[in-house]
């Protein structure tokens, strides 16, 4: 839902050129009556009539799928977003001739800040790659990438929200532990962490320099980041991230 509000609400296309499927009918009424979007009666039917085909199923599925629509894909854009489903494997069922763009977006498409990875194989030309691009900077940012670098993306973009969840959960604890009011508390770590992100982003400064702009000599934040360090907060993350990785890179084998 999270990439038909951002393509609707871009105007990438009319929202009646939109068109959907799903087994579970009560899902594309809903989608249908906030977007405004066409539902059609299935799969076959969808991949006959559009020319980018966004298949957001379940990776178990996968194979599946593509067995049933292969023989309507002809030059049609195929566009993948599954864990573990290699470029490789779509084209062992649909063909090594198709157009394929291999795609990882995150969570954050559903308030327009997705961070999304795109590779594509080496049929895909200039202008398809374009459209790709348009469709996912329509709900955040967009970044073509070799398709070696999949299981990292999932590491530090495709699974990272749940890590930053976590970490917002941490620190909002502390401050109800201190005091704070629960809702105060969620406010003031939520945006603490989305205005460093933004800094990151817009000063080209590194993170530790940015981070040493906080700590004043003998001050709060060095004390803060003494502890943190103590209780192995950067090796944590980096063994979460790689523990993360491992399992994408076991998944696509």
């Amino acid at each position: 839902m999270a990439m038909i509000g951002g393509i609707v609400n871009a105007e990438v296309v009319p929202a009646s050129n939109v068109l959907i499927f799903d087994l579970d009918a009560s899902k594309t009424k809903e989608i249908k009556d906030t977007f405004g979007v066409t539902v059609v009666e299935s799969t076959q039917e969808l991949v006959k009539l559009v020319d980018y085909i966004v298949l957001a199923v379940k990776p178990n599925v996968y194979n599946a799928v593509l067995e049933s629509i292969k023989i309507f894909i002809e030059n049609k854009v195929i566009v993948t977003i599954a864990a573990g489903v290699t470029i490789a494997q779509v084209e062992t069922i649909v063909g090594k001739d198709k157009r394929i763009v291999r795609t990882m977006p995150n969570t954050p498409a559903l308030v327009g800040e997705a961070m999304s990875a795109l590779c594509p194989n080496d049929n895909i030309d200039s202008e398809a790659m374009s459209d790709v691009q348009l469709i996912f900077e329509s709900f955040g940012k967009a970044e073509k990438v070799g398709e070696y670098l999949i299981d990292s993306v999932i590491g530090v973009s495709g699974s990272a929200p749940a890590y930053v969840f976590m970490f917002i959960e941490a620190m909002a604890d502390a401050a109800v532990l201190n005091g704070m009011p629960r809702d105060k508390a969620y406010q003031f770590a939520a945006q603490a962490v989305y205005g460093s992100a933004k800094m990151v982003l817009n000063t080209d400064k590194h993170p530790g320099e940015l981070k040493d702009m906080v700590c004043s000599p003998g001050g709060t934040t060095i004390e803060a980041v003494r502890a943190l360090e103590k209780n192995g907060f950067r090796s944590a993350v980096i063994e979460g991230m790689t523990a993360c990785i491992e399992k994408s890179k076991k998944m696509s084998k």
